[in-house]
């Protein structure tokens, strides 16, 4: 936890060699183990500290590297930013990228990075709506106005990936700006989805009882919940129009308590 009490949020986006192999088919193969050519391995990260300028984005990837299939210099930097954040925010990060991440640091020797938890944006697509398309390229095109998911225009679909593999600097630039824009694309659609999102609770690192997980202090009182353990005070955010409910149930004034004389 940062000294000023407030969550280190980051967003992160990887970027993967393909697994190449020997194949006699194009259509529906199964590749054995001994089949494989060379397997895969990160390409390229993005990350940016959650709410900071967009100048503030990091980013590291292989094209200087002497030998491509070795990644433990660009992991040893998405490793350290991991074990800085108390939350992360990724796009469909918990199936792909942070499994992904976790098998190359272990197949490097690496232990694992401080806790922290993990929003999935995809996730809180699937809970709460039913968009056409879960993917980052259909809700940021839908619901963004700066930043959109970047395409590929140079080099479109595998080409991309497979120019970076031959070397190719235009196609690593591309990379580049294609990775960053996913972060940055990722974070302005997670302030669009966050007042539906329920998560992480932001007060358990600020230590606010009544500030909202966007950063506002304007909330309002909106009736109650009741619960088996008590009654609760509901909120509703003025700013992003996020729901809550306080922390701690209300005292029942009505109950006195009572002393037994020994």
């Amino acid at each position: 936890m940062s000294k000023s009490n407030k969550p280190k949020i980051l967003v992160y986006d990887i970027e993967t060699a393909p697994i190449i192999g020997y194949v006699w088919s194009i259509w529906e193969q199964n590749i054995s183990l001994n089949q494989i050519k060379s397997d895969w391995h990160l390409l390229s990260w993005a990350a940016k500290w959650y709410g900071e300028p967009a100048s503030k984005t990091m980013y590291m990837d292989q094209r200087n590297a002497k030998n491509i299939e070795d990644d433990s210099s660009i992991l040893k930097g998405i490793w350290k930013l991991l074990d800085e954040a108390d939350i992360v925010i990724t796009q469909n990060g918990k199936k792909f990228d942070q499994k992904k991440l976790n098998a190359r640091f272990v197949l490097n020797g690496m232990t694992p990075p401080s806790e922290y938890k993990h929003i999935d944006t995809r996730q809180i697509a699937s809970r709460n709506f039913g968009f056409t398309s879960n993917k980052l390229e259909y809700m940021t095109e839908k619901l963004n106005t700066k930043y959109k998911k970047g395409k590929h225009k140079v080099f479109p679909g595998f080409e991309l990936w497979k120019e970076c593999l031959a070397g190719n600097l235009k196609a690593w630039n591309e990379l580049k700006k294609y990775n960053i824009y996913d972060v940055l694309s990722l974070e302005e659609l997670y302030s669009k989805l966050q007042p539906w999102d329920t998560t992480v609770n932001f007060n358990v690192y600020t230590g606010h009882d009544m500030q909202c997980n966007c950063g506002s202090h304007n909330l309002v009182k909106n009736g109650y919940t009741l619960l088996t353990t008590g009654k609760y005070t509901r909120y509703k955010c003025k700013d992003c129009g996020s729901n809550y409910r306080d922390r701690r149930a209300e005292k029942d004034s009505s109950k006195k308590t009572s002393v037994k004389k020994v």
